[in-house]
């Protein structure tokens, strides 16, 4: 990732400049919350944190696309208010815009440093948006004969409305119309959905001849200056049959989304289709050497920055809001990695006991960065299991590899499936906290939270 540099020699955590935090005074923190899975968990379980209903009060709401859309622009958010999404999120998570910010941002990296730099965004497939671009699609398909495309909505998920084709005409049916509309208030109903067409990746890195993809999660609490989190923790999605491009119809082969998994005839929920990040990470690196498995992780850190800089100027940013986006991300076998999408809203919904153990220290430590408790000293390059990546510009390592990783040389803040010690690393920061802190009913919360 060496093209993406600090703005400033020996640049470690940002400009050094703490934007003033509004703090809640002593009282319990009112959160509200639209999912009842794993985050409903985490928040009644958090110390000093308290459900609230309806048109009750909040300082923290957990909410869903859909209320942000139709209520962002009509409400005021009081100082400390922290809330889920930013205002136009779906410039990066809907697949069609997604891939037009990245195609512009390449354009303009080529323009002004050459086209070398802008090789730095190819990460993403030759992709279309239909109708809009069907006749370019067309031009492009007739010089590739027989290759794999495949179909998704722009904006839906969990595989639904995907596949495959080789020929044009198994496009015909989407073509004329026979397709479900877009459930969106914001789009007059007679507008066709629209979809994006992308050249499938017909050579997958396959383990044990099975396909699959990564799930890395990221954490954006702004985008003006950009600072992001990369999480140590996620999976590896493995398809549930033997991969094999003789039936591109067969979902079960090609759709690694849990969803489509689950509902295999073989499938075992109590095994599952993943493998975490960390297993992943030894098994590469046993199968290509350490300097390889390094740069593999190393391209991850700079699709995710990438991504987030072509937007960076477009999202409309806000102290009150956050984003946790879920990144899917394909490795092909000759070890090059592939932007598959990225959700705003990526499952929360625990497919197991070590998945529910994963997202629950997972959404845990977002509550710890957002630090509604005022806990933090605002400088730290580590929380939980959340590493920062970004801070207006490349957040570098001072300390040495975490223990018992298998990744010797880190240069940059990123630890993505190395060793996560979060207990003892939150314990750390609440200790400090405690020392410098003389309320007592704060100390009192505060020693709960090391008790769990």
């Amino acid at each position: 990732m060496a093209s993406i540099k600090p703005k400033a020699p020996g640049y470690l955590q940002g400009r050094g400049y703490q934007r003033p935090k509004a703090v809640i005074s002593d009282r319990e923190i009112r959160f509200k919350c639209f999912l009842q899975n794993t985050i409903i968990d985490v928040l009644r379980a958090r110390p000093g944190w308290q459900e609230v209903q309806g048109e009750e009060e909040w300082d923290f709401y957990w909410c869903d696309r859909e209320w942000m859309l139709a209520n962002y622009d009509t409400i005021f958010l009081q100082e400390h208010q922290k809330i889920l999404h930013f205002r136009n999120h779906y410039e990066l998570t809907r697949k069609n815009l997604m891939v037009k910010n990245l195609k512009r941002m390449r354009k303009q990296v080529e323009r002004e440093q050459g086209k070398t730099e802008g090789q730095s965004l190819d990460f993403f497939p030759s992709t279309f948006e239909l109708p809009s671009e069907y006749h370019i699609f067309v031009e492009e398909f007739k010089k590739n004969p027989g290759i794999v495309w495949i179909m998704k909505p722009a904006a839906k998920s969990q595989g639904r409305g995907i596949f495959l084709f080789r020929k044009l005409k198994d496009i015909t049916d989407w073509k004329k119309g026979e397709y479900q509309p877009l459930q969106d208030p914001n789009i007059p109903k007679d507008v066709p959905e629209t979809y994006v067409v992308q050249r499938y990746i017909e050579n997958p890195y396959l383990i044990g001849g099975r396909k699959f993809d990564l799930r890395v999660y990221v954490l954006v609490v702004s985008f003006n200056p950009l600072k992001a989190w990369l999480y140590r923790g996620g999976f590896a999605r493995f398809s549930n049959t033997r991969y094999s491009l003789d039936s591109i119809e067969d979902n079960y082969i090609h759709l690694t989304n849990v969803a489509v998994q689950k509902t295999a005839p073989d499938y075992d929920p109590e095994k599952g289709c993943k493998w975490s990040t960390q297993q992943l990470r030894k098994y590469l690196t046993a199968k290509h050497g350490v300097e390889k498995m390094n740069q593999i992780f190393r391209d991850i850190d700079n699709i995710i920055i990438r991504s987030l800089q072509s937007v960076q100027k477009i999202i409309i940013n806000d102290k009150h809001c956050f984003e946790m986006y879920g990144y899917d991300i394909l490795l092909d076998d000759q070890l090059k990695l592939w932007l598959i999408e990225i959700n705003a809203s990526p499952s929360l919904t625990a497919s197991g006991k070590e998945d529910y153990d994963l997202k629950f220290g997972l959404l845990d430590d977002v509550l710890n960065v957002l630090d509604l408790e005022n806990r933090l000293q605002g400088t730290e390059k580590r929380i939980g299991g959340w590493d920062l990546l970004w801070d207006d510009g490349l957040v570098y390592a001072e300390d040495p590899a975490p223990e018992g990783s298998i990744c010797t040389v880190c240069s940059t803040n990123s630890f993505l499936g190395c060793h996560n010690d979060r207990r003892q690393q939150l314990r750390e920061i609440y200790n400090t906290s405690l020392a410098s802190k003389k309320n007592d009913s704060y100390q009192a919360v505060t020693s709960a939270a090391l008790k769990k």
